[in-house]
């Protein structure tokens, strides 16, 4: 009866520890994969269904033939044009009806931002992120080694470490801005000068920080709230984020982890050049901008960008992620659902524009922004239960501020913004 107790304890003992190592490896897949984002090569086309993602496809010439005759198959019948028109007047009342009916239970949390934009975060939270890193791998190798004899017990650990990044999510442009919320702010009716006028508050949300972030196009947090978990109890730090679908915005604020004394959120248009902010111009760090301005008509876009690159600091940055020309998704559209060229009506209702590299390097440019970084993102992405295969195709870009007017006249710049 001894050697059996001891034997049920030293199995007890092993579960125990097989647990333990599994959930630690759950906490580390929560913050970060094990293969980091665009280094997952397919080089053997036999083990395509063996991950979710496949990362740098490169496209056959037939395939990019195939791919064009796709979109110009699905885009030979327009939408009628007062329904097009209906579609742009009424666009809020489509996006406040998606977030009815999904809440946020649509889209993931977008815990890989701080792997494709670091900017996100400032310089020295950046660096203690790195620093936990390097620490949290060091545990993790002891760990390993302590157990390297039972390393056959886990090899099924793999799957805690595995993540599904594929689907672009769809975000929501801007908001009407909510006058009842800031009145104060809204006392220039026309909308001339409102930074200025801002700039003479005494003070705004987020007016003593020394680090602001502003999310155009919000939608229910997936973004907001992966940033304020970092961001959190960090001095100096303040994060805005609005979306013109009211029920949208209303999502963040009844959110269990939203704070009013770490970010504000609210409704606000982005298209409305006339409607003010709620904090003065060139005061932003950073600006995220993902999978939004793919739902504005093409019309509207340029003077989105350029009312945007005017709340950056000199030195700020304006971060973008949205569709590419030729993702699955805009394939998958059936005729009598385009509305103009690679601009498209899902049946919801909202809006989609399928963007090239050079269509954002000209319009960022034209908005006084200089170039970090403007790529393709082609990937493979897999259902591996039903053995499909999809060519998703997104724009990445990073564009910065230039510091130029500041550093010729830096006198001139802080007396007009004290709050930089």
């Amino acid at each position: 009866m001894g050697s059996l107790n001891k034997m049920n304890f030293i199995t007890r003992l092993s579960a125990l520890c097989l647990r333990k190592i599994k959930m630690q490896q759950r906490h580390q897949s929560s913050r970060r994969p094990a293969v980091p984002l665009g280094s997952r090569i397919l080089t053997d086309p036999s083990k395509v269904f063996e991950h979710n993602m496949w990362d740098h496809m490169q496209w056959s010439k037939e395939e990019e033939e195939n791919a064009k005759e796709k979109a110009a198959e699905n885009s030979l019948v327009k939408v009628q044009w007062e329904d097009q028109d209906k579609y742009e007047r009424e666009a809020s009342k489509y996006w406040n009806e998606f977030y009815k009916a999904h809440k946020n239970n649509f889209f993931k949390d977008r815990n890989w931002l701080f792997l494709e934009f670091p900017e996100i975060l400032p310089e020295k939270k950046r660096e203690e992120l790195k620093t936990e890193e390097r620490s949290s791998e060091h545990t993790k190798i002891n760990s390993a080694n302590s157990f390297s004899h039972k390393n056959e017990m886990f090899e099924k650990g793999e799957k805690y470490w595995k993540k599904n990044y594929g689907g672009g999510s769809t975000s929501v442009q801007g908001y009407v801005y909510n006058k009842n919320q800031a009145k104060s702010l809204t006392d220039n009716p026309q909308g001339k000068n409102c930074g200025e006028e801002l700039g003479k508050l005494e003070s705004f949300p987020g007016s003593d920080a020394t680090y602001r972030i502003l999310e155009v196009g919000c939608g229910a947090g997936n973004s907001v709230f992966p940033i304020l978990k970092v961001l959190c109890n960090t001095p100096g730090t303040f994060l805005y984020c609005c979306d013109f679908a009211s029920g949208a915005v209303e999502l963040v604020k009844s959110h269990s982890s939203y704070n009013s004394a770490w970010c504000s959120a609210f409704v606000h248009d982005v298209c409305d050049d006339a409607l003010p902010y709620p904090f003065p111009d060139e005061i932003l760090d950073v600006i995220l901008l993902v999978f939004v301005l793919s739902t504005i008509h093409p019309d509207r876009m340029q003077g989105v960008v350029n009312r945007l690159a005017k709340l950056l600091k000199p030195g700020g940055m304006l971060l973008f992620r949205d569709y590419g020309r030729y993702d699955t998704a805009q394939l998958r559209f059936k005729k009598g659902r385009c509305l103009s060229e690679n601009f498209y009506v899902r049946g919801d209702g909202t809006r989609v524009y399928f963007f090239t590299k050079d269509e954002i390097w000209n319009m960022f440019n034209l908005a006084g922004l200089t170039e970090v970084q403007n790529l393709v993102d082609r990937r493979l992405q897999v259902n591996r239960k039903k053995k499909v295969k999809m060519q998703r195709v997104w724009i990445q870009s990073k564009f910065q501020k230039p510091l130029l007017l500041s550093l010729n006249n830096p006198e001139e710049t802080s007396e007009r913004h004290p709050y930089r």
